[in-house]
């Protein structure tokens, strides 16, 4: 982990100082069964007509790409994916970096919860500490993002015990063999190649072609960032992908639903 990454994180880990606090795997559990169970982020990405699914994601800004929609409400544009077809949603709740927030998210399942049906939502961030899974539970999401580069092995394996608790999927982020390697021995059930490197911010589509296919059967595989149309969709189908996350092209489509279908048939 360097550069952007470790700047990114050490901020992370600074804001979720005031926030840190005892919390067990049994609290999470009790707070899962008090809520309304939010639709599965895994079973979305098992499409049954063998058509690559697609993760949309609300992102406003990034540090590679720079302002993406600077001003988007991320409720509206959740009801467009929606409406568009969308499998499933990635929800950016990183302020300083990614202009989001965990309101973000909320509004999100709010909207869904007056203009269903709900799709499952990722709660995109950088996930350090149970804590922020409870957040995540409390405000609807479905899935939690592990950054294996980004953690160390009792950090993973604290975020996966603290999600499984709460009823949560966890969607491994690896960008080379180690973290591959990592995320297998840790239980994997979902792992994506993130074709960017959150070192530089650099996109390479050819990580998905060289990793992909060594992902084991049975966990779900999955292409992130650098994809932009049916070129780059159908490079990660071939590679094995069942499922892409989609951001910056969606964000910026003027027919969301045109592009999905590209994506989704390549």
């Amino acid at each position: 982990m360097s550069d952007k990454l470790a700047e990114i994180m050490a901020h992370k880990r600074q804001e979720i100082a005031p926030l840190l606090r005892p919390i067990f795997e049994s609290d999470l559990a009790n707070l899962d069964a008090q809520l309304p169970r939010p639709p599965s982020f895994a079973a979305a990405l098992r499409r049954t007509d063998g058509r690559l699914a697609v993760i949309s994601e609300i992102k406003r800004r990034s540090p590679s790409a720079g302002a993406i929609a600077a001003t988007a409400n991320a409720a509206e544009q959740a009801r467009k994916y929606q409406t568009a077809g969308a499998d499933a949603l990635s929800v950016l709740t990183d302020q300083k970096f990614f202009g989001g927030s965990l309101d973000d998210l909320r509004f999100v399942v709010r909207e869904f919860s007056t203009h269903g049906p709900a799709l499952p939502c990722l709660r995109k961030d950088f996930f350090i500490h149970p804590v922020q899974v409870a957040e995540a539970r409390e405000a609807g999401a479905s899935a939690i993002l592990i950054i294996v580069r980004a953690l160390n092995d009792e950090e993973i394996k604290a975020l996966l015990g603290a999600a499984t608790a709460a009823g949560l999927d966890a969607l491994f982020e690896i960008h080379n063999e180690p973290d591959l390697a990592r995320a297998i021995t840790h239980g994997a059930k979902i792992i994506g190649v993130n074709n960017r490197d959150l070192a530089i911010f650099k996109t390479d589509l050819a990580l998905t072609e060289r990793l992909l296919p060594q992902v084991p059967a049975g966990i779900i595989k999955v292409s992130e960032s650098g994809i932009f149309g049916a070129a780059e969709a159908g490079r990660a189908t071939r590679a094995g992908a069942q499922a892409v996350l989609v951001g910056e092209a969606l964000m910026k489509a003027v027919d969301p639903a045109a592009l999905l279908e590209e994506i989704r048939s390549a």
